[in-house]
């Protein structure tokens, strides 16, 4: 039996077994009041008792809590039927340690238990009693410890509050080495037993002493901080005051862009768009449409063909040429920026200022600069 009641205790302990999530704890010194059951080994010839006991307790890690627990229970003895049954004190004082199997947002979690102690017996028998046969007499004051144990499982709340509660179950283990120390099956001529394994109930409530400690807040730095809200931490941002919508660059500060209308090009000395260049300038549209908040500038270029009188007038000629396709297309004025012409002076190839090497479709163009 008492073989079958350890293995049955490790069994449901393995049953509780899980993997605890990360948090934070209650690592306040709390006092604990018990009630409960204990049914004794039957070897012991006793009848089972109620188990009265109180602790004191901290949780020292989220997982680890440690308990000092004393408690007693009072089975009776039947040693003498004309006697009636009498009462047997045993106390007992263990220290507990528990491992708390914690997952966030559960308000109860199950532990193991495994504690190491020891067990006082106190009995006291009326000189006229007869025990194993010893006849009257055989009476007075019996008492002593033993070393003992216990094992068990449990549940209980993590509420972080005042009070919490915890119900337990498991086996405890006394270790009988002299046998005067322990009643009985009565008037029985067998060797006393060394060792006794006594199952328990229990239900706790464990009161938090002082107030639980405040969470420690850590101090905002500039490199967790983005007062702008554009992406770059305060550290690094050169520009805090960034506007809502606008492009930034790594330094925090807004970046000119470009939509790329390579391919609107012109031919020599026209202002007049090519079909080819209509497929890129819808393209333009489209995202223009996309990105409602956008404004750009319309800017002209040409080559460095020509005078450069003529050169300002020709590509504000261009410009002013996808301003219209653009808001023809329905593209709000309001968002567009000229139409600028820059003539000759703003080229993307390096060329020489005479025919034919002067000719450069990259230096004609017109280009969309994002303004925000």
């Amino acid at each position: 039996m008492k073989k079958n009641l350890l293995g049955l205790a490790l069994l449901s302990a393995v049953g509780f077994s899980q993997a605890a999530a990360a948090q934070e704890f209650d690592d306040r010194w709390y006092v604990s009041g018990t009630v409960g059951a204990l049914f004794t080994d039957s070897d012991r010839g006793t009848g089972n008792s109620e188990l009265l006991g109180v602790g004191v307790g901290k949780r020292f890690t989220e997982n680890l809590s440690l308990d000092i627990q004393a408690d007693r229970a009072a089975p009776t003895i039947d040693i003498n039927p004309t006697l009636g049954d009498q009462t047997w004190y045993l106390d007992g004082v263990n220290l507990v340690g528990r491992y708390h199997f914690v997952k966030e947002g559960r308000s109860w979690n199950p532990y193991l238990a495994a504690g190491v102690g020891g067990f006082r017996h106190h009995e006291q028998r009326n000189s006229g009693v007869n025990v194993r046969g010893q006849g009257p007499g055989y009476g007075g004051e019996r008492k002593g410890w033993n070393v003992g144990g216990l094992e068990g499982v449990g549940i209980e709340t993590d509420r972080r509050k005042r009070v919490d509660l915890r119900v337990e179950a498991g086996v405890r283990y006394d270790d009988d080495a002299n046998g005067d120390y322990w009643p009985r099956v009565p008037n029985s001529d067998a060797d006393f037993a060394s060792g006794y394994y006594d199952m328990y109930v229990a239900a706790s409530i464990l009161v938090k002493l002082g107030d639980l400690a405040a969470p420690v807040v850590a101090t905002p730095t500039c490199d967790t901080l983005d007062g702008d809200n554009d992406g770059v931490n305060d550290c690094n941002d050169k520009c805090p005051n960034s506007e809502a919508g606008q492009t930034i660059g790594a330094d925090g500060c807004p970046v000119k862009l470009s939509i790329d209308l390579k391919g609107v090009n012109f031919d020599f000395d026209k202002a007049t768009l090519r079909p080819d260049a209509v497929a890129i300038l819808d393209e333009a549209v489209a995202v223009l449409a996309k990105y409602p908040e956008l404004r750009v500038e319309v800017a002209g270029h040409t080559d460095l063909c020509g005078k450069d009188t003529y050169n300002q007038g020709l590509s504000q000629r261009r410009s002013q040429t996808v301003y219209d396709y653009l808001t023809s297309k329905g593209i709000d004025a309001g968002r567009l920026a000229g139409p600028n012409g820059y003539g000759e002076s703003r080229p993307l190839e390096a060329t020489e200022q005479t025919s034919p090497a002067c000719k450069s479709e990259t230096n004609r163009r017109t280009e969309l600069n994002v303004q925000n």
